[in-house]
């Protein structure tokens, strides 16, 4: 079987730490601070790791952060791929304000990359053979807008298949390419169709729409507590959200994605897999702070999924 690789071309050290109270002018006190390697594919590779399967993570990174990243992934048992740049990787911020319960994220646009690097990394990708490559995230400043249709063209020649997880214009462009999966929220499906959403039966048939114009053979239409819409070229359907205790949604996306990809490299039916992508989104947003969910966490909202799908069928 073949790790799940994942790319992520603009990452970060993501910081935790709580605070009584976050005010401006006067120094703002934190405490139980921690760091984390950052960034959508590697919190993807993070959360496939943590289910107990095979990944590498390719990133770019630069100056004494891009090192400490690299570090950081070791630490945790990835298998990583750095490309370097010369701009440092940016650090991002989340407060957590303990006598309120908000949270407060900083999140810096990161560094810029030059064409030569951007390049460099075309050519480092062209000879993977992956059956799953997810590009997760936002494109760092001097990237082309196209760069994932890019990636997801070399993908297919391999006879991989290509799951983006971004926004924008890298969405649109992917799109014009033909990938495998997307992974869009309600705001970027209505861009990506344009049009409004004014009741569920849009969302299910916008999302069978991008299907059936050929730009992706999955669309998974992410709701929150709403739910998931999935759209494929057998039909939608529509899966309820559990029900759990959130403490922070930072990382539930890309727990989703991971849990999904890596229920389908396991021989999963999509109905299943997809059950296993909104458990471990839900336990994730369960997890304080930066933190993914863990293996068993994420097995106990996966049995809360499937009983609640049981049900819908009884």
């Amino acid at each position: 079987m073949k790790p799940i690789v994942t790319l992520t071309v603009n990452p970060a050290i993501d910081a935790f730490c709580l605070a009584d109270e976050v005010v401006p002018v006067r120094k703002v006190r934190t405490r139980e601070e921690y760091y984390v390697p950052g960034g959508g594919g590697i919190n993807v590779s993070r959360a496939v790791k943590e289910l107990g399967g095979e990944t590498v993570a390719f990133y770019m990174a630069g100056g004494l952060t891009g090192q400490a990243l690299e570090g950081m992934i070791e630490r945790l048992g990835i298998a990583g791929v750095r490309v370097p740049i010369a701009e440092a990787t940016r650090v991002s911020h989340l407060v957590h304000e303990t006598s309120t319960g908000q949270e407060y994220r900083f999140t810096p646009e990161g560094p810029e990359v030059t064409e030569a690097e951007w390049q460099h990394l075309l050519e480092v990708l062209s000879v993977i053979d992956a059956e799953y490559m997810i590009a997760s995230g936002s494109l760092a400043r001097g990237m082309p807008v196209d760069f994932y249709a890019r990636v997801a063209r070399m993908v297919k020649e391999h006879g991989g298949r290509m799951v983006v997880d971004t926004s924008g214009a890298p969405l649109h462009w992917a799109l014009e390419e033909g990938v495998h999966i997307i992974k869009p929220s309600r705001r970027e499906l209505e861009h990506l169709v344009g049009r409004k959403i004014a009741a569920p039966k849009d969302e299910e048939a916008m999302a069978a729409e991008v299907v059936r114009a050929g730009r992706a053979e999955i669309v998974v239409l992410t709701l929150g507590a709403q739910g998931v819409v999935v759209a494929t070229r057998d039909g939608v359907q529509r899966y309820e959200a559990p029900k759990v205790d959130t403490k922070s949604p930072t990382g539930a996306g890309d727990a989703f994605t991971a849990g999904m990809v890596y229920g389908l490299v396991n021989g999963k039916p999509l109905d299943r897999a997809v059950m296993l992508g909104i458990a471990a989104g839900a336990a994730t947003a369960a997890a304080p702070g930066t933190s993914l969910a863990t293996k068993p966490a994420v097995d106990a909202v996966f049995a809360q999924v499937k009983a609640q799908a049981a049900r819908k069928t009884a």
